[in-house]
């Protein structure tokens, strides 16, 4: 048993400044009284300290009066009826309030998820082994509070289920967050802002993950709002580069791109370009990229010449079509970009479109005043320099006998090359059809080019036919060297029959 005790003064009585004294039964029986009355306080102190501290014998499987876990009281109840009661009482109270924007708020309760909660694992076993090993003591003088991390569980396919059931989730009544932004493109009417809508739409998975932590935690609110779970505007009506870029489309009401070619002019008008003006995003004016591509398609197809039929006239006075890669030809890819890029700048301009590929002159004589042509049924080359024949000379194209004959067409010169092997397609042994050097090579399409043939003693004539080349035109050796030194890269070389 647990006592305690308080200490008794004795008074010894002084009266007129003189000592009392007791001798022989006199004292003897004031000292009796003195023992029986200290005994008498100390018992009465004994039964005092019983009321102030007290010990429960009676059962050592139950908690003693006044333990308590987290505030909660489980005195006088066993291990498993204090975790039933401690589960049961945070578990089918528990609630989470969601708060949300306008003030609107939704409640997941732990029945719907399975919620529950429980202590460490032996956490109310040490307890009352501790309380058995030190006498079971309690009273007001005891500290039997106890506080302890709860652990709890729940449902994870139910809550997500819940989750997925809010209204700030799925509900009919979402707004979405929207941006400012530039109104499209109406006939007649400017261009202006349409504000930004301030909706109520979340991040679905941020908004999930914070409830979900709210729960593991045991946490009894989330502020969707606070946690910046919802999206906002981030272009309002009154940024500053979403006006200029709206005074910038309306420039565009009132521009022009003037395309000039050759001696020839293409004019955008404001109204085809505004028309391909979806709007803006990023501080950017959007062009309909399908729009303007099939624009400068359009361009290309009036301009381009490589591969479209010309009629030529020869050096003998013929009149001759002929088609070939030579001519010009508008990169549509690189130039619809630089398209659109003028159009964002909402100011008129003139420009020459981008070519892949150039001739010599624009319009439908493309190949200017300076180029070799090669008579395939004359069997003659000619070469003309600013509008003169400067140059002739026989020749002997491919053997038509043996499907060698010479293509005709318009093609650019590759290159010039002195001291060259020709060589056929490489045999079965590793050797080559032919091996033939000559002094001057100028190829124009593809393997096929002009050069001398000092095996050949005559030219021109019908030698073609059954003796010609394998495709090349052959020239006199004497009259090549003056030949090479006026032909250059690029420069025209028109083959017709």
């Amino acid at each position: 048993m647990l006592l305690t005790g308080s200490k008794q003064k004795i008074i010894i009585n002084r009266s007129e400044g003189r000592r009392r004294t007791c001798s022989g039964a006199g004292k003897r029986g004031y000292m009796n009284k003195f023992l029986r009355y200290r005994l008498g306080c100390m018992a009465l102190a004994a039964a005092f300290g019983v009321l102030a501290a007290g010990t429960a014998l009676a059962d050592d499987t139950t908690f003693v009066p006044g333990t308590s876990v987290n505030g909660l009281g489980i005195g006088s109840l066993t291990v498993d009826g204090a975790a039933e009661r401690i589960g049961g009482f945070y578990s089918s109270d528990y609630k989470l309030t969601i708060k949300e924007r306008g003030g609107v708020s939704e409640t997941i309760t732990g029945q719907e998820i399975g919620f529950a909660v429980g202590l460490p694992a032996g956490f109310l076993r040490d307890i009352l082994n501790q309380q058995n090993a030190s006498g079971r003591a309690y009273g007001p003088d005891v500290d039997n509070k106890h506080r302890a991390e709860m652990t709890n569980t729940y449902n994870q396919d139910a809550l997500n289920a819940r989750i997925a059931s809010l209204s700030c989730i799925s509900g009919a009544g979402i707004v979405t967050t929207s941006d400012a932004y530039v109104s499209a493109y109406q006939e007649g009417q400017p261009f202006t802002i349409i504000p930004e809508v301030w909706g109520n739409n979340v991040d679905q998975e941020k908004t999930a993950q914070l409830i979900r932590d709210a729960v593991a935690s045991g946490a009894s609110e989330v502020d969707l709002e606070a946690a910046g779970c919802y999206y906002n505007p981030q272009v309002t009506a009154s940024d500053p580069h979403l006006i200029e870029l709206c005074d910038t489309m309306n420039r565009c009401r009132e521009m022009q791109i003037t395309y000039v070619i050759g001696d020839e002019s293409q004019v955008l008008d404001a109204a085809k370009i505004c028309s391909w003006l979806t709007g803006a995003k990023d501080g950017e004016i959007q062009v309909n990229r399908d729009m303007a591509a099939a624009w400068v398609k359009e361009l290309a197809a009036k301009y381009n010449t490589a591969g479209a039929a010309r009629v030529f006239h020869t050096a003998t006075g013929r009149d001759v079509q002929v088609t070939g890669p030579y001519g010009w030809k508008i990169n549509q890819a690189a130039e619809t970009d630089a398209l659109i890029g003028m159009i964002r700048t909402g100011q008129s301009q003139s420009r020459e479109p981008q070519y892949s590929q150039t001739a010599a002159a624009h319009g439908t004589q493309d190949w200017g005043t300076t180029y070799v042509e090669v008579d395939l049924t004359g069997q003659h080359v000619y070469m003309t320099k600013d509008g003169a024949v400067v140059w002739d000379a026989p020749c002997v194209t491919g053997n038509v006998s043996k499907n060698y004959t010479t293509p005709p067409g318009i093609f650019p010169l590759t290159y010039k090359e002195r001291d060259r092997v020709l060589r056929g397609p490489k045999q079965a042994d590793g050797t080559y059809e032919y091996e033939t050097p000559v002094s001057y090579w100028m190829p124009f399409n593809g393997g096929i080019g002009l050069h001398d043939a000092n095996w050949r003693g005559s030219f021109g004539g019908t030698i073609y036919k059954t003796s010609g080349s394998h495709g090349c035109i052959n020239l006199p050796p004497s009259k090549v060297p003056a030949l090479y030194e006026m032909v250059y890269k690029g420069m025209p070389v028109i083959c017709y029959n």
